[in-house]
């Protein structure tokens, strides 16, 4: 009696295993999928906005810098832009640098 108990907990364990091998395959994938939707995409779409926006600077714009410097567009090129601060003060920064187009 005890060898066949034995044999038929050995048949059932093998059946456990395999959908337990199956299942951890399927969170593996839930994972995956819960860290795209919930990092990745919104990552990206931060930065495609982002590079639409440098795409998109233009003479006069008022702008914030990574740095937190405020000021207005004087000159740009494709890859630097000259922010005015004051009446006397250019300073020149990479187009990356920019942060925000401040809207009127």
């Amino acid at each position: 009696m005890t060898k066949f108990f034995l044999a038929d907990g050995g048949a059932n364990n093998d059946i456990g295993s395999a959908y337990s091998g199956y299942s951890t395959i399927i969170m593996i994938i839930l994972m995956f999928v819960l860290f795209y939707f919930l990092l990745i995409r919104p990552n990206q779409k931060r930065q495609k906005q982002r590079q639409q926006m440098i795409n998109s600077l233009q003479k006069g714009d008022k702008v914030v810098t990574i740095g937190g410097l405020h000021g207005t567009i004087h000159d740009l090129d494709d890859t630097t832009v000259v922010v005015k601060v004051s009446e006397n003060v250019k300073l020149t920064f990479d187009r990356q640098a920019v942060n925000a187009v401040i809207k009127d």
